[in-house]
């Protein structure tokens, strides 16, 4: 049997090349014996828009059904955050996410979740890991499968998160691309349900297992239909974007410009200081430094982590996290379960609109003033021939990381997750492989666009590729 490659979220693969029925089966029979392994009973199984995903979802939760547990199916499509807080709301022992989240069309994956509702621990990911084919697929029960509907009691919770007198007064547009993934409708849902007079503006709310053409993260290439719409809107407007399965969140400002993860970060890190919320700031390997200044302006504690929530959640888990985020746009805040929320995020941005009375790019202008640091970031995403020929350059990266970047020196050199070289000037550069594609990324900060682009032309130079 095939042997199935686990990311820094789950497994994915090409759908009906190594994403098929039997392999999925594989992975529910491992997830089934490793909760029963803890004493589990239960399992949350929850789906994103991709083609199939339905059908996958129905297959794993028949196949854990199979083993005598209780397999609660979403009703429909539902965002990650969602899921996972099905699976504190049942008291699971477990959730089960078939997405790919960000991935291409022609990917599906499997994420898994912990009883706290938020990102598998790497414990709890090599406690199912390491029993897949320990023992055959069971038969799958079907008919045991039962389905759910908790909508009405996740919108109750992200209320209690938020100033809804506040949001109520918000004068402007608000629009939400769900770029045809899981988040489609539920932004609005929550305006509905709350009842805010917002005017929410959708775009590519209905689902669609191609995402219109584009790959569903909620980056500059993949949004060019609403940087056309925005660029007529003018400030505070803006547009919150989820990715596939809505628990990462982007943003396009009025006048088109959009607007990247480190700064949402930022600005969401000092709206819930603002609040009077506090606790330590958790970021990835790959997030801007700006994020370092701010907390260290604000006297807040900052833990960086390798690259993947579920590092994160590792934090969230120990206690006293205010906020945590990765550059991809998955970040989780105090009080809500220890997850990316794309929707809760959308939110909250417009909630620091409406409190400042400033639109986010006049909300960052000011953290930039604060830190004394101007910020411009950019990242590559290079396809190489296999995951092995990646595995290859990186190697040789690690054993000998070159001294200079272009007309840059390098100055220092990181290796908590890839090669990060941080460059004269204050600049850096993190290489990196993909966790679920045969690609190297190429990160690159410093305080200026046009050095950006020279350090990221610079460094392609260096790998060959």
């Amino acid at each position: 049997m095939d042997k199935l490659r686990f990311g820094t979220d789950g497994w994915r693969d090409v759908i009906a090349d190594r994403y098929t029925f039997a392999n999925v089966g594989r992975v529910a029979q491992a997830t089934a014996d490793y909760v029963r392994s803890v004493g589990g009973r239960s399992v949350v199984i929850g789906h994103d828009t991709r083609f199939l995903s339905d059908r996958f979802a129905r297959h794993a939760a028949a196949v854990i059904a199979g083993n005598g547990l209780e397999a609660l199916l979403t009703k429909s499509y539902a965002p990650t955050p969602f899921t996972s807080f099905a699976v504190v709301h049942h008291q699971a022992a477990a959730g089960v996410m078939i997405t790919a989240s960000h991935n291409p069309p022609v990917y599906n994956g499997y994420k898994l979740k912990g009883p706290y509702g938020g990102s598998a621990t790497p414990e709890i990911y090599d406690g199912m890991i390491s029993r897949i084919d320990a023992s055959p697929t069971a038969e799958p029960a079907d008919a045991a499968v039962q389905t759910f509907d908790l909508r009405s009691v996740y919108y109750d919770h992200l209320a209690n998160l938020l100033d809804l007198e506040a949001l109520g007064g918000y004068q402007g547009a608000l629009y939400h691309d769900a770029m045809g993934g899981a988040g489609g409708g539920w932004l609005a849902g929550f305006v509905k349900h709350a009842g805010l007079p917002l005017d929410l503006r959708e775009l590519h709310a209905v689902p669609h297992p191609l995402f219109y053409g584009v790959n569903p993260e909620p980056i500059p290439q993949n949004l060019a239909t609403l940087r056309a719409v925005l660029s007529a809107e003018s400030d505070p407007v803006f547009a919150a974007v989820t990715d596939g399965d809505a628990d990462r969140i982007g943003a396009v400002l009025a006048g088109g410009d959009y607007f990247n993860s480190h700064q949402i970060f930022a600005v969401l890190l000092k709206h819930l200081y603002d609040k009077g919320l506090r606790g330590r700031v958790v970021k990835t390997f790959s997030v801007s430094k700006i994020v370092d200044l701010l907390a260290e302006k604000l006297g807040l504690e900052t833990v960086t982590t390798p690259v993947g929530f579920k590092y994160i959640t590792d934090e969230f888990l120990k206690g006293n996290v205010l906020i945590g985020g990765e550059e991809s746009g998955g970040i989780g805040v105090a009080g809500h379960i220890p997850e990316r929320d794309g929707i809760l995020n959308a939110l909250l941005l417009l909630e620091s609109v409406v409190t400042s009375g400033k639109s986010l790019r006049q909300q960052f202008a000011e953290i930039e003033e604060l830190t004394g640091f101007k910020h411009a970031f950019d990242r590559l995403d290079l396809h190489v021939d296999s995951h092995e020929v990646r595995d290859q350059v990186m190697e040789r990266l690690r054993q000998d990381p070159p001294s200079r970047i272009g007309r840059l020196q390098v100055e220092s050199v990181e290796t908590l997750d890839g090669v990060k070289l941080h460059l004269a000037g204050g600049a850096w550069v993190l290489f990196r492989p993909s966790g679920t594609e045969p690609l190297l990324r190429v990160y690159c900060e410093a305080d200026s666009p046009q050095t950006v682009k020279q350090v990221l032309k610079a460094a392609r130079k260096e790998l060959g590729i």
